[in-house]
């Protein structure tokens, strides 16, 4: 069914929004629509929500097990209204996941577990946000993919990353506990092209939804602990977000399309599309989750 806006959604979707986990997909353009709406499918989310603008044809066949929403990607904080008004029609405690077209969620032992299984024992860590690690994805042949897109020839890079503590500005600039800035991939190596607030890749992506709770522009919510990477004694699960978004970005703007030739280096690595790849990497962890 499509629902004309975010609105009529909420008005007719007690039941939809009554088990989570919930997957609001945030539909930006026609790029790998199709296998963003499959790959999430698998993980096994309990309701996916596929946010789009109007002007967007889905094709029928996407349109089945799935919720359509018309929706003004490129409104003033477009992802934030959406996200908050869906999370707060919700029942608190509930399971939800973002992301962008283009973009794969990917997870410890994923090709055995699903989502809700990962988030089960997330919660019985007393967890309420997973970090989710933006790992720029690529094309190795800009000639043959000028989009910078191509899931058949995804390629990201192995090194590179690095984190900076993040600091508390309303603090004198104190250390935040447990949150750190994540750096790394076509961000960091062509970030003369990318804005500076657009140059992280830390999304809490997976997050349970609270009385109060906010997300605020930068992927950061209104709830510190939310923000943070693990808990106060041991490390927790991470995931990735396996995402082309910035490709797509540094091939569509004018300077920076004219400018870089190519993305390869001589640290991009094909993905294998599997969970541990990632792992090997160092590029997500299990925690205590074996």
């Amino acid at each position: 069914m499509i629902y004309d806006s975010i609105n009529t959604f909420l008005n007719t979707a007690k039941e939809t929004l009554a088990k989570g986990p919930i997957a609001p997909l945030l539909i930006e353009d026609l790029v790998e629509i199709e296998s963003t709406i499959k790959h999430h499918k698998k993980l096994g989310f309990s309701a996916i929500l596929v946010l789009k603008p109007a002007s967007l044809h889905i094709a029928d066949a996407l349109c089945k097990d799935v919720h359509v929403i018309n929706w003004d990607a490129f409104a003033d904080d477009a992802t934030e209204d959406a996200v908050n008004r869906i999370a707060a029609a919700t029942r608190p405690g509930t399971w939800l996941y973002y992301c962008y077209n283009a973009e794969y969620l990917m997870y410890p032992f994923m090709e055995t577990r699903s989502v809700t299984e990962l988030l089960a024992f997330h919660t019985e860590e007393r967890r309420a946000s997973m970090l989710t690690y933006v790992i720029d994805l690529y094309a190795s042949d800009l000639n043959q993919h000028p989009s910078g897109v191509a899931c058949e020839d995804a390629w990201f890079d192995k090194t590179g990353y690095y984190a900076l503590a993040r600091e508390d500005a309303q603090n004198n600039y104190e250390k935040k506990d447990r949150q750190l800035d994540f750096y790394g991939g076509l961000r960091w190596r062509f970030e003369e092209h990318v804005p500076f607030l657009k140059r992280t890749i830390g999304r809490n992506a997976l997050f349970a939804s609270a009385a109060g709770l906010k997300l605020l522009p930068g992927h950061v919510f209104n709830d510190e602990e939310y923000n943070t990477y693990s808990c106060e004694w041991h490390h927790n699960i991470t995931a990735t977000i396996c995402s082309f978004r910035a490709a797509k970005a540094l091939r569509a703007n004018p300077g920076s399309r004219g400018a870089i030739k190519t993305f390869s280096w001589h640290n991009s690595v094909k993905l294998e599309w599997n969970s541990q790849q990632l792992l090997d990497l160092g590029l997500m962890e299990p925690g205590q989750w074996f």
